[in-house]
């Protein structure tokens, strides 16, 4: 289906949206990565009211079309399932990069979009609705502000730490944005720079080091091994790290060193209050923070840096889809583009 709007409907044939709502409805969330499609219909308290998600169809082969049309039918089961309800606007979060606010995005892990206008589909599907995009990244960290580990602190970097690192900063409460979008890009603060090669095309950033599949290589050189289909994932190392394999426990170690020396530098430029970390490398516990507070406590030694607090992210799979409905429920504080 292709979105052709009619007058009562997000879709002329199938009608899954009303007339446009008021602040008290629910938001249409969506998070679109490489890996999975999910999308939530969340209340303005933060609730997740109905939820469902599809592997993404990111085989060689798929066009931009096919792409959108997953999501599209993804959509629509999502709202029939929850009854159709009246939407007070859609917030949605994807991998960039992306030219914001018009969200024309060029997601690094799927090729099949590039310069996709987002926003745009979205409009045509939901008329009259507000129709707000924006990282994946700042969407987790918006979330973690909003109604998670940074809840009722002014100042708060959200980082996630999977297949790539990214980051959303809040500051005074307020989401900065930067000028085009871009802010909070933690993973590319250099923390070695004699360090290994980054997909930004720079030598020694944070992701560089500390992403999943980053992790893994080191580890496979290191002669780490896992039986399994496929590449194995940070998450996987992240396990065998909680498992006790000393390769896998030495890559958090690694990971956890370069996290604290970046967060570090964040504070002492942004005077934090909190930090969360999430991401599927996170879930090592404490084989990865106890390395990078002691890196952390090793670098920040002015005195207002040492009260920061850095916790582990708290929602989960959910964050990313309740920070894009905080765009619009919460758009005082985490949308400053319309």
């Amino acid at each position: 289906m292709t979105g052709t709007s009619g007058e009562n409907g997000a879709s002329g044939e199938t009608g899954l949206s009303r007339a446009p709502g008021e602040a008290g409805d629910p938001v249409l969330a969506i998070d679109i990565g490489g890996t999975k499609m999910a999308a939530a219909v969340v209340d303005p308290d933060g609730r997740v009211a109905a939820y469902d998600r599809i592997p993404t169809p990111n085989r060689p082969g798929t066009d931009a079309g096919g792409l959108w049309a997953a999501l599209d039918a993804l959509l629509d089961k999502l709202l029939a399932d929850a009854g159709a309800p009246r939407l007070a606007g859609v917030g949605a979060g994807c991998g960039g990069p992306m030219t914001w606010p018009a969200a024309e995005v060029s997601p690094i892990n799927m090729p099949a979009w590039r310069g996709f206008p987002l926003r745009d589909h979205l409009r045509a599907r939901h008329p009259g609705l507000p129709v707000r995009v924006h990282n994946d990244a700042v969407c987790v960290a918006v979330g973690e502000h909003w109604r998670g580990a940074g809840r009722g602190h002014g100042n708060v970097l959200g980082m996630v730490v999977s297949t790539g690192v990214g980051g959303g900063l809040v500051l005074g409460g307020r989401l900065i944005d930067g000028g085009t979008g871009n802010a909070g890009h933690i993973g590319h603060v250099v923390v070695d720079p004699g360090g290994p090669p980054c997909g930004c095309g720079g030598r020694g950033c944070l992701e560089a080091v500390a992403r999943g599949p980053g992790l893994a290589a080191w580890a496979r050189g290191q002669g780490w091994r896992r039986e399994q289909d496929g590449d194995p994932t940070g998450a996987d190392l992240a396990e065998d790290a909680r498992r006790g394999h000393p390769v896998a426990a030495a890559a958090m170690r690694r990971a956890g060193h370069a996290l604290g020396v970046a967060i570090a530098s964040a504070t002492h430029l942004c005077d934090l209050d909190v930090v969360a970390v999430g991401g599927g490398v996170s879930q090592a516990g404490p084989l990865l923070f106890d390395p990078l507070m002691d890196a952390f406590r090793l670098h920040a030694r002015m005195e207002f840096a040492r009260r920061l607090r850095i916790v582990p992210a708290a929602l989960g799979q959910t964050s990313g889809l309740i920070g894009a409905a905080a765009l619009v429920h919460a758009g005082e504080r985490y949308w400053s583009a319309d």
